[in-house]
């Protein structure tokens, strides 16, 4: 189960938060957008915890995938 709290995503990297549950929320975030601003630029940001640079180009990945232009911050 996802649980997003008031300062976003709640979860344990590599137990609740994991590859498969990004790639799970990003491609709702895309189904929800297409409708909203589809073929949209969609910046991409992350924190300073463990492997959160590649979760974001996961996200960046499938959302690129979905037709959008995801903008990874660096």
């Amino acid at each position: 189960m996802i649980k997003f709290g008031t300062s976003g995503w709640r979860a344990i990297i590599a137990d609740e938060f994991t590859f498969a549950a990004v790639r799970r929320v990003t491609q709702a975030i895309a189904n929800y957008l297409q409708a909203e601003a589809a073929n949209s630029q969609i910046i991409v940001g992350y924190d300073t915890r463990f492997m959160a640079e590649v979760f974001a180009a996961e996200a960046a990945r499938i959302l690129s995938t979905n037709g959008f232009q995801a903008l990874l911050c660096d």
